[in-house]
């Protein structure tokens, strides 16, 4: 006892510090964190405030197993982040490696590569949104104008252009995100390696594949950590361009659990969506944090 009252008196003043960041941590995220798990349990409508104590067990849960609609929106969530984690990847990678050329206004170049990471979500569905437009949108026209269209391409209507599009604003949003990341293990990357490859009679190709490549692969990987949780839980972008339309064909899971508890109040059902698909970024971190942990013992070993 006494060394516990010791060591408190210690650490007096640090816990004291610490004590509102912990409490309004407690408030902010851990209480509504414990009410939206309660309420998955529930049967819960927003129009309906006495239905917050009708406890239904797993019965939201047994639903969505069966729910078609709820799947559907899963899988097309996962081939959405397949595409927007690939091409960010392959577009920063590129874009990093350019930059990393550059030897005069190298800063200029790295500050501009940053503006589209700085807008937000909702301004880049706005802005794609009127330049996909079929009758006011800037692509349209130009297609028109050079002669390579003669009627207005439906981006937004047709099932498959709507999705293309929100790919396209998702990827160019975010692609800074991994030209950043890459840059500076480009910056960090040591030269002796390289210069004995070159000595050696390496070429370019071989330079990049044996050595610049698997020193980036941790960079790279830790970026596709950060994107996949935030494509998993894509909502703005997709809302504001399409809806979730034509008919459902752009719905993710996040407009969907959106759709179910505001627009058809059922928040205890919306509420277990969430909790579903929270394991979807709880595999991908965890793919992803695997994969980063071979590459550093892969660089470790070479």
């Amino acid at each position: 006892m006494k060394k516990i009252r010791q060591c408190l008196r210690e650490h007096s003043v640090p816990l004291a510090l610490l004590a509102p960041a912990v409490i309004i941590i407690l408030l902010v995220v851990l209480l509504p964190l414990i009410f939206s798990f309660y309420t998955s349990f529930t049967n819960y409508r927003l129009i309906k405030p006495e239905t917050l104590w009708q406890w239904i067990g797993l019965r939201n849960y047994q639903r969505i197993m069966g729910d078609w609609a709820f799947w559907v929106a899963f899988g097309r969530t996962v081939l959405f982040l397949t595409i927007a984690l690939n091409l960010e990847m392959l577009l920063g990678l590129g874009l990093a490696l350019l930059v990393n050329r550059i030897t005069w206004g190298q800063r200029v170049m790295r500050t501009i590569m940053m503006f589209p990471m700085m807008f937000s979500p909702i301004l880049v569905g706005f802005q794609f949104k009127y330049m996909f437009n079929d009758t006011i949108g800037v692509v349209n026209n130009a297609l028109q104008s050079l002669g390579l269209t003669h009627e207005a391409i439906p981006f937004l209507v047709d099932r498959w252009l709507a999705f293309f599009s929100i790919s396209i604003a998702e990827i160019w949003m975010s692609t800074s995100i991994f030209a950043i990341l890459i840059l500076a293990g480009l910056f960090a990357m040591p030269r002796d390696p390289i210069e004995a490859a070159r000595v050696d009679g390496c070429n370019n190709w071989q330079v990049f594949r044996h050595i610049t490549l698997p020193f980036l692969m941790p960079f790279i990987y830790i970026a596709m950590t950060i994107r996949s949780l935030d494509v998993a839980r894509a909502y703005d972008v997709v809302d504001v361009m399409t809806g979730g339309g034509p008919a459902g064909r752009t719905e993710l899971l996040w407009t969907l659990i959106a759709r179910t508890a505001y627009d058809d109040a059922r928040m205890g059902r919306a509420n277990a969506m969430a909790y579903v698909s929270i394991l979807l970024s709880i595999f991908f971190t965890w793919f992803f944090f695997r994969k980063l942990m071979q590459a550093r013992k892969h660089l470790g070993a070479f």
